[in-house]
Order: C-alpha cells, then structure tokens, then sequence
C-alpha cells in the first residue's frame, strides 16, 4: 500500500485479530500484530501505541513518532473507547461503581463512562470510555465487581477497541492503512505534547 499525498506518514492504523500479541518478538513462538503488516513495519521500526492483550481485538496505531506515541498514551490526554461483552449480569450498580472506581493492587482502575448497549442470556454488552490504559484494566476492572444473583465475579469475555481519540475503526479484522492527513490532524491536534 503506497503512501499517497493524502496520508499520514506518522501513523498506520491496524485491526487487531484475536491471538496475535503486540510485541517486536514474542520468546514464546506466538504471532505477533507484525506478522499482519507488511516487512517494512518492522524494518522501519514502527512501534504500536499503546497495546491490546493477547485475547482483546480492534484498533491498533502504529508510529515511528515517540512524541506522538507519549501524546496518545499519556493518561487522560486521548480516550479510547471499548465494546466488550461481560458474562454476568451488570446492574446500574455496577456502571456506578465502575465510573467511581475501583481500589485494585494496580492502583485505581475506573472508567470515564460505561453504556449498556446490549445483552442475551447471563451475558452483557457495554460500551466502555477510558482515558488511560493500565495493563488489563478494562477486564480487572469488572472482573473485581461481581455478578449479584451467582455472587462471582464478572468476566470479560470479548473485548474489541473501537476507537482511540476521534479515529474510529472502520478496518476488517486483520487489515491494516495509513490515516488520512485529516485523521491525524483531528486526532493530534487536541492532544498535548
């Protein structure tokens, strides 16, 4: 895919399928998010921003830029926004708590905002806004509050990122392309360096 005069030359977004790790080289043999782009990626040493665990999926970015990859992951500088699906029921309670915080030994884990958006059996579907990203944060969050008619606790069992900052996906899984130059623009040019 060339580089067209319209395109950033900053940042490449990539749909991140389940079972790739986000890392340079994995010791354990796992794929990696490199093994979906092109060699040059990797030669060029484009870093992703910020990371999706092994089991999450969706919306990955890509720069050679440290500053504009500080800017993205700086905690409440861009938000980033999740659809996940819980096993358990979530109550108002839940979302309440979950936007106030929760004390966790990884320090405080909390959401900005947090929509119930759909649900089907003993699982439900939220749509969830965080301004931070501690490692895991979105499935220790919930996984610390529980589910008030079995008294376990609540499991993320699906968790996609759909957008980070004003860039929304709009990638098939496993697909990658540069941002427009209007994209980058909207998406950096609120953030604080």
């Amino acid at each position: 895919m060339n580089n067209t005069d319209n395109t950033s030359t900053k940042l490449l977004a990539l749909n991140k399928p389940k079972g790739y790790v986000v890392t340079r080289s994995d010791e354990r043999g796992r794929k990696t998010v490199y093994d979906l782009l092109p060699t040059w990626v990797f030669e060029n040493e484009w870093m992703p921003i910020g990371r999706l665990d092994l089991e999450s999926k969706g919306l990955l970015l890509f720069t050679q830029d440290g500053k504009v990859g500080n800017a993205l992951t700086k905690p409440g500088n861009c938000n980033k926004i999740y659809e996940i699906w819980v096993r358990g029921h979530v109550t108002d309670e839940h979302i309440l708590t979950a936007q106030k915080g929760v004390d966790s030994k990884y320090g405080l884990l909390k959401a900005l905002k947090v929509e119930k958006i759909g649900s089907g059996g003993a699982k439900t579907k939220l749509r969830v806004q965080i301004d931070e990203g501690k490692n895991r944060h979105i499935r220790r969050l919930f996984g610390s509050l529980k589910d008030p008619k079995f008294g376990t606790p609540l499991k993320v069992l699906n968790l996609t990122r759909v957008s980070i900052g004003s860039f929304n996906l709009d990638l098939e899984s496993g697909k990658w392309r540069y941002l427009s130059l209007e994209e980058e623009k909207n998406l950096l040019d609120k953030l604080s360096y």
